[in-house]
């Protein structure tokens, strides 16, 4: 099984030695999400302090930005990090694509399957050197003269995987990406019972199986050197699930377990920027069915047990900074990775 971590929001400004931080303790992935800024420019700066480790931007909002611009970006990052870059897509929801960026919403997972075919059409242009034409219902490109063409690249064209969390958007996943990003806010039955079987839905629209399909863990994994260190973990993850429970967007997922009252409760206190309140809902079944926590030594065994059955890579958070505890995260990633998913 593959280990991925990823800098914060608090880390954005030393992302060079949180990478190479990263690469030291023997992580696979190393992924930047698009909070506070830019993944591309942070994995950028990644590339340039490491060697070995891939890169992943998780995620980058597609709809903010045109195919185009994604395929750009992309193509410079490959070839940049001679061909360790990992593009991950997502859609994010409504809400922000139309009030905080401005942009008009409409048909997500029918627009994120033409979104990924266009930028292959794109890149097999530049690949092959043929005509570039494609035209769908959201987006047509059928320009591109030899002044802007940047040609060929000697890496393999970058994998594409994008966040899902519905039925629809985890079966163009399945269909026509190399990998998925399941949420944090995950639970195994939630994707035993929608997940799993979605993705499967898709790949069987174009006729392939998932074999070689990259899926990252979903759910949250907390770790540290002492139960003190695990605790005080825990009560954070707290405030964080009960975020994500007060979303509409992720209220199934609350349903499924029996928990829509407190998924209702949650989005009142959050409509009331009650946030100081909202973690003592999440009681300690609610956070165990969606946080995984233990110490090095007992970590890798509750991995194997959440995740191994269907995870090509989960998410194991670094400590805040480098400490003679470094050794012991350093042998749990290796014990991790030695787990076959």
């Amino acid at each position: 099984m593959k280990v991925s971590t990823g800098v914060s929001d608090h880390h954005q400004y030393s992302v060079g030695e949180e990478a190479s931080r990263a690469e030291r303790l023997g992580y696979d992935y190393f992924c930047a999400p698009e909070t506070t800024g830019n993944p591309f420019i942070r994995l950028a700066i990644a590339a340039d302090r490491t060697a070995v480790i891939r890169l992943q931007s998780s995620i980058a909002l597609a709809f903010i930005r045109s195919p185009m611009d994604i395929a750009y970006t992309a193509w410079d990052l490959q070839n940049f990090s001679k061909g360790r870059f990992m593009l991950g897509l997502g859609s994010q929801v409504r809400g922000h694509i139309v009030r905080r960026f401005g942009i008009s919403w409409s048909s997500p997972a029918k627009r994120m399957r033409e979104y990924v075919v266009a930028l292959r059409t794109i890149w097999h242009s530049w690949n092959s050197g043929a005509p570039l034409n494609f035209k769908g219902d959201f987006y047509a490109f059928n320009l591109m003269t030899p002044f802007f063409d940047p040609g060929p690249t000697i890496y393999p064209i970058p994998p594409i995987h994008i966040a899902a969390v519905g039925p629809k958007l985890l079966q163009v996943a399945g269909e026509v990406c190399d990998g998925v990003i399941l949420h944090p806010f995950s639970t195994l039955k939630y994707i035993q019972k929608i997940a799993l079987p979605n993705l499967h839905r898709g790949a069987e629209k174009s006729g392939r199986s998932l074999e070689s399909f990259h899926i990252s863990s979903g759910g949250m994994v907390l770790t540290g050197a002492s139960n003190k260190e695990i605790d005080l973990a825990r009560e954070q993850a707290r405030m964080r699930v009960a975020f994500y429970a007060s979303t509409r967007s992720y209220a199934s997922i609350m349903e499924l377990h029996g928990w829509a009252d407190t998924a209702q409760q949650l989005y009142r206190l959050s409509a009331e920027n009650n946030w100081n309140t909202m973690p003592k809902l999440i009681t300690d079944d609610i956070l165990d069915t969606f946080v995984v926590s233990g110490t090095y030594d007992t970590l890798p065994a509750k991995v194997v047990q959440r995740f191994g059955s269907y995870a090509t890579s989960v998410n194991i958070p670094m400590n805040e900074q480098s400490s003679p505890n470094d050794e012991q995260l350093h042998g749990t990633l290796a014990r991790i990775r030695s787990l076959q998913s």
